[in-house]
């Protein structure tokens, strides 16, 4: 029994490791955002060029991944007091995957490390073949009603309505449109998707050499 607990700690432990680190690198990955401004039209919507649009969103980026930031101030997109908590809570939000990240990274180097002593790699197989399969569950649905999962989405991480902007009073709305956050979605599960693989054939060999 304490066998099996310590793998499916893990198994956990490389899962949360493979998704939050998916979600940092989408997150700062500023060439998908940059690629959306064209082909979003969002200059259009918002009436700022892409150099401007991109200099508020590194300030905006900057203030949701530092802790010592304490305050958001974009120089061209105004905000209320709604959307400066919403963002706000974003940034714990941010704060928290890494932190999730650095427990699991090193979660996970002492399980391999069990793992390779105990020559236990092909315990690991089934479990991976589990977790290559739920982010193309998750795809599926991304793509058949990102709209549901969004609000979805929201409603588990937030438990107010200050996600829900009024362009009005916080034009980075207009920046920031929705299919942005599908495409950031899509990135981060195609990612999850690529490392669970490339992990699987790496135990696989790792199976068969020993």
């Amino acid at each position: 029994m304490a066998q099996k607990l310590k793998y499916f700690f893990g198994y956990t432990a490389i899962f949360l490791l493979v998704l939050s680190a998916s979600i940092a690198f989408t997150i700062n990955f500023t060439p998908l955002y940059s690629f959306d401004i064209d082909y979003l039209n969002i200059e259009q919507m918002t009436g700022f060029s892409k150099d401007v649009i991109l200099d508020n969103y590194r300030v905006l980026m900057q203030y949701l991944n530092l802790p010592w930031i304490a305050e958001l101030k974009m120089p061209d997109f105004p905000a209320s007091e709604s959307g400066l908590f919403h963002f706000h809570e974003v940034k714990r939000l941010f704060l928290l995957d890494y932190a999730i990240l650095g427990v699991s990274a090193a979660a996970t180097v002492l399980f391999l490390r069990m793992v390779k002593k105990e020559q236990g790699y092909w315990r690991m197989l089934n479990p991976l073949r589990l977790m290559i399969a739920a982010p193309l569950v998750a795809l599926t649905v991304i793509f058949m009603n990102f709209d549901r999962l969004f609000v979805a989405f929201h409603g588990v991480f937030f438990n107010n309505d200050a996600w829900i902007f009024d362009a009005r009073t916080d034009p980075i709305i207009l920046a920031l449109p929705q299919d942005f956050f599908m495409h950031c979605f899509v990135l981060v599960f195609v990612l999850l998707e690529l490392v669970l693989v490339l992990l699987y054939f790496w135990v696989r060999r790792k199976v068969k050499t020993t």
